[in-house]
């Protein structure tokens, strides 16, 4: 079959893309705004990209049209398509009913960590020898791969709960019927499609209704959302994580099930957060037959997902890292953990508020908390609807805020002294600002 996916460059149809060639069909794509690391891994696997949603691609005569989100009406190649009453469906029904359908699905859902979670869960699985194929929303470097197809039964997916496509406004992870789902966390977020942190609760709770009662569910005991929604209704056994009675970590990284003894996590990873996203692979990675001990060797070995406090480069002793934090709570959690890693040396944290709930400013009084661990702040505001300097006043003399990126990188280059650490967050390409700053340093 010959598929062309509108909207490619996603890491999500991007992975789409990778399963799809992997299970031996034709793919192209398009998209606007390519970028790597997405654009070079396609290109790698040989799958044809085009530049834009131009009509001229019904010529390819695929034999269905695959839908990313990105894509709305008026669109002008879904516009075609339209009219012409062509094959199409979205993203997430496609991998439902074309690779899912005979898989066991261990779905990472929540507002946070779904990624690095994702890619610690399949690497557990790979490494206990169970060959998972997995669908994973950054490139994890255990596999340098973000998406893979194997004959393994286990299949390890990141389950978003982003919109489907403008056709279907269930959230992603309702197509997905996992077996294990781990629910890492819930907080509002999403601004442009939920109303209030209990309309995500909903989704949630859909996802909840989907799991089997010979299946499992991994919960985080400490968030009181997550709770909401299993008190709305649950049909499958729970285990909760970060909390009396189910999985626990403490300060020495001793892991306990019900108050026992597992093991010790000896890994490099930083911050509270990537403990608990531990606790809920190893919790999943045990559902799935994979003993503990075995769990924990694994993430010894385990290197996190490209873009989670990568470091880009080092000049003149001023080591420059990329995140993919966007959300203040993740913001909060990076730079503290950069904070704990570091002591007192100097934190420039570089921020570009580019998600659809950033640039609607739902979350821009709760930024210089977020930022209260980096010593300066420097802070992208182009294209925002909101001012950002206002925003960032209660952190006075240490904020600085730029309509133009030039200009941005420029100021980090002259602050910059050796010993400090850049600390670049956004969730998409930011101008190439670290090649930029690396090559100014």
């Amino acid at each position: 079959m010959h598929i062309h996916i509108l909207g490619i460059c996603g890491t999500f149809m991007g992975g789409i893309a990778a399963l799809a060639k992997q299970a031996g069909h034709r793919v192209t794509g398009c998209d606007a705004n390519v970028y790597p690391p997405m654009s070079t891994q396609l290109e790698a696997q040989g799958i044809e990209l085009i530049e834009g949603f131009g009509t001229g691609q019904l010529d390819l005569k695929p034999d269905m049209f695959v839908i990313g989100n990105v894509v709305t009406r008026g669109n002008p190649l879904m516009e075609e398509i339209l009219n012409r009453n062509l094959p199409y469906v979205s993203g997430p029904q496609w991998l439902a009913q074309t690779i899912l359908h005979d898989k066991w699905v261990l779905g990472v859902a929540g507002t946070h960590g779904k990624t690095t979670t994702s890619a610690m869960l399949a690497w557990i699985l790979e490494y206990a020898g169970l060959n998972p194929s997995f669908l994973i929303g950054g490139v994890p470097q255990n596999f340098g791969i973000s998406a893979r197809l194997t004959d393994s039964p286990f299949f390890v997916l990141e389950a978003d709960e982003y919109d489907t496509a403008f056709f279907d406004k269930r959230s992603k992870f309702v197509h997905y019927h996992p077996r294990t789902a781990i629910l890492n966390n819930l907080e509002f977020d999403h601004a442009d499609i939920f109303a209030d942190l209990a309309a995500i609760e909903t989704q949630f709770h859909h996802l909840v209704r989907t799991v089997p009662g010979n299946g499992l569910l991994v919960s985080n005991g400490r968030e009181a959302a997550l709770d909401r929604v299993l008190q709305r209704g649950c049909w499958t056994p729970v285990e909760r994580f970060g909390t009396k009675g189910g999985w626990q970590i403490d300060a020495d990284n001793r892991v306990t099930l019900n108050g026992e003894t597992q093991g010790t996590l000896a890994w490099e990873l930083l911050g509270e957060h990537n403990r608990m996203n531990a606790l809920a692979a190893l919790a999943a990675a045990r559902h799935a037959g994979v003993p503990v001990a075995q769990g924990l060797a694994a993430l010894g070995e385990f290197r996190n997902v490209k873009r989670r406090m990568e470091v880009r480069g080092v000049v003149n002793g001023i080591t420059v890292y990329d995140d993919f934090a966007h959300h203040p709570t993740a913001i909060d959690t990076t730079v503290g953990g950069l904070r704990h890693k570091v002591g007192n040396a100097r934190i420039l944290a570089v921020l570009e508020p580019r998600s659809n709930t950033m640039k609607l400013g739902v979350m821009k009084d709760a930024l210089p908390g977020s930022l209260k661990d980096a010593d300066l702040v420097f802070c992208y505001a182009g294209n925002l609807g909101w001012d950002a300097r206002g925003s960032l006043a209660p952190l006075g003399s240490k904020a600085s805020v730029e309509d133009d990126l030039a200009a941005l990188i420029a100021q980090i280059a002259a602050a910059a002294q050796p010993g400090d650490h850049v600390l670049v967050m956004s969730n998409g390409g930011f101008g190439g600002i670290h090649e930029k700053l690396l090559k100014q340093l």
